[in-house]
């Protein structure tokens, strides 16, 4: 019997539906999404060098150049305001007085230690256009960690912001007797722009390749001294060009990032995200709790940049009021994207709904590395992932990445006994990430550390899941899940084992940080006498109204210590619970200039009463959290107490 069709009236809803359904499940639109970004911003790398045209001078250049885009605004910082061809003039300016003053030349690394400026983004440009390479310094390092970073760069020059010039002391400067450090002073400015505004000759800068060092961004070094990353063109080129179209920058747009431009977030992810759509890229000098919406305000910024705890910071501060109006200002801005790194999923949803940001674009990725993960989220469907993908999109990248299972004591990929390979790890389970490198040309896709092969070899592992392939190691544990979403679950060597399970400390700080006493919290494990592993510590900042009388610098209330403990008796199993507490003040945790929190010193300096300075120190004992005295870590190292 033959089928009759169906009637348009019925058919053209259900294959709506349809559609509907599968876009949903498989997430087609998504996917559509990311290849319609990263494939336009590999073309257009491949055209730029093609025409020996990768260097970002000459992004500056045709935007400064061009009638359409010459006066539109490029730069704003503090109450100035730079236009594409102004910029473009001061460039040159510098560039001149660069070559012809300090005889900067073609592939030399030239050290910049500066604060957000537009004087370190002229700077920046002046090196690029003779074919110069910067090295940025992280302006807050001082003495053997700055005077590393000096020499990690082979340079022989150091151009030094006014404002953080004390930072390099005479311990430094003597250490490092061959290297000039100049600050660039106002008057030294002024006598950069009496120079003419001479065009360097392409020659400088053509020959350059993808492959070809643009930056020198060094790590953050919270495990030991930062390492010098070397940022290529092709990185610099995709990344910017991939961001602009994934996050739907616009030329009107104004992008404003607080954070520093010594790192890679704010550089690759902001600053040539904002050039590669030709739109206006507003800083400040550096993060300010009170002043970030007042700056976002002033600037009209339509995104804004952040990483680590800079969302938790804001949320903590008081509601802002218009002195005048009585106006409250949280929601008074054009803002309509948050976009960066380390979001914690505790204060996700409760950033968007107190200052009426509707979209996160949240990434994971690292300096150095060769891939990232991205997530566009304006539901509850994605909150707190690093990462999400569609079936088309993971069929297309799913044999570039892996999550091998970890070996904790050794914190490297487990390695079967019999076969000597790594094994991935179930959907949802985690593991390390790891993503593929081109095994007969791994410079291809990782340049590695500048002059320092041990620890570039540290990061690249072979014979992984085959004989002869090779991968990168991101160092850090994730899970993906069964909906192709991805979520950080812990940096290698964080997580640790209690009681035979691995604990992972950014899972209990999200449960410990949803308890509403609770500012911020760094979660990390501390070795006891006589016992094996290490059991959980939380280092806790809280909120004035818990602690007694509600006075900064005096404990908690009994009441906070007992509804703490019973909340993350019921949020977390047995073996991961903080048997510590380690009661932070002074008004934030210990934190990295990216406003990453830091571990090592508290790890090492334990629960010891004595060793932990001002800060007290906490146990669980039955339903609440009491003082730990000296006496009890006598019991402990006596044998009389078994946790």
């Amino acid at each position: 019997m033959t089928s009759l069709p169906l009637p348009l009236p019925v058919a053209v809803p259900a294959a709506a539906a349809l559609a509907a359904y599968a876009n949903a499940k498989y997430l087609l639109s998504y996917d559509w999404d990311l290849v319609s970004s990263v494939a336009p911003a590999l073309v257009q790398k491949a055209w730029w060098m093609r025409r020996g045209r990768i260097n970002f001078f000459y992004r500056l250049e045709d935007l400064a150049t061009a009638k359409s885009s010459a006066n539109r605004a490029f730069l704003r910082f503090e109450d100035r305001v730079h236009t594409y061809a102004q910029a473009y003039d001061t460039v040159l300016r510098y560039a001149t007085w660069l070559k012809e003053r300090r005889g900067v030349k073609k592939g030399e690394l030239v050290a910049l230690d500066f604060q957000n400026t537009d004087t370190f983004i002229f700077l920046i440009f002046a090196l690029w256009s003779l074919g110069a390479v910067p090295a940025l310094i992280n302006y807050n390092l001082t003495g053997k960690p700055l005077a590393h970073c000096v020499k990690k760069a082979t340079t022989r020059l150091v151009l030094i912001d006014p404002t953080v010039a004390d930072n390099v002391g005479e311990d430094v400067r003597s250490e490092l007797s061959d290297v000039t450090f100049e600050v660039v002073t106002p008057e030294l400015e002024v006598q950069m722009l009496s120079h003419d505004a001479t065009r360097p000759p392409d020659e400088f800068r053509s020959d350059a390749v993808g492959t070809t060092m643009g930056l020198l961004i060094y790590t953050s070094g919270t495990t030991g001294l930062p390492k010098a990353a070397i940022v290529s063109w092709d990185k610099i080129a995709v990344v910017g060009g991939f961001t602009s179209r994934w996050a739907g920058t616009k030329k009107s747009d104004v992008f404003y990032t607080a954070m520093p431009l010594y790192h890679s977030t704010a550089m690759l992810l902001g600053f040539s995200n904002t050039l590669s759509a030709g739109a206006t890229f507003a800083m400040s000098r550096k993060f300010s709790t009170s002043g970030f919406w007042d700056d976002v305000r002033k600037h009209n910024a339509n995104i804004i940049q952040y990483v680590g705890e800079t969302c938790r910071y804001l949320l903590s501060a008081p509601a802002r009021i218009d002195p005048a109006t009585g106006e409250n200002l949280d929601r008074k801005h054009n803002v309509r994207i948050a976009f960066g790194n380390g979001l914690r999923p505790d204060v996700w949803n409760k950033f968007k709904e107190r200052f009426g940001i509707e979209t996160i674009a949240e990434f994971y990725g690292a300096t150095e590395g060769s891939f990232a993960t991205w997530n566009i989220s304006r539901n509850d469907f994605s909150m707190g992932a690093v990462g999400r993908a569609g079936s088309i999109y993971n069929l297309a990248v799913g044999r570039s990445i892996a999550i091998a299972e970890v070996d904790h004591e050794t914190e490297l990929p487990y390695r079967d006994p019999k076969t000597g390979l790594c094994r991935r790890v179930a959907r949802g389970e985690p593991g390390e990430l790891l993503f593929t490198l081109p095994a007969e040309d791994v410079e291809s896709r990782f340049q590695g550390y500048y002059g320092d092969k041990e620890a570039t070899g540290k990061k690249i592992m072979r014979d992984v899941f085959s004989k002869g392939d090779a991968w990168f190691r991101t160092g850090d544990i994730v899970r993906w899940d069964s909906e192709n979403r991805v979520y950080f679950n812990d940096r290698i060597g964080d997580t640790f084992r209690w009681k035979s399970e691995n604990v992972s400390t950014a899972e209990v700080a999200q449960v410990v940080g949803l308890h509403p006493s609770v500012l911020e919290s760094n979660v990390y494990g501390v070795e006891l006498p006589r016992h094996e592993g290490r059991a959980g510590c939380a280092a806790v900042l809280f909120r004035p109204a818990a602690l007694v009388g509600g006075a900064e610098g005096a404990p908690p209330s009994e009441e906070t210590l007992k509804t703490l403990a019973k909340h993350v008796r019921k949020g977390l199993p047995k073996y991961a619970l903080p048997l510590f507490l380690r009661v932070v003040h002074g008004g934030s945790l210990q934190t990295t200039g990216t406003n990453k929190q830091q571990k090592t010193s508290l790890r090492s300096e334990g629960v010891e009463p004595g060793k932990t300075g001002l800060d007290e120190v906490y146990w669980l004992k039955g339903d609440s959290y009491v003082r730990f005295t000296t006496e009890d870590w006598g019991a402990l190292q006596g044998g009389k107490v078994k946790l």
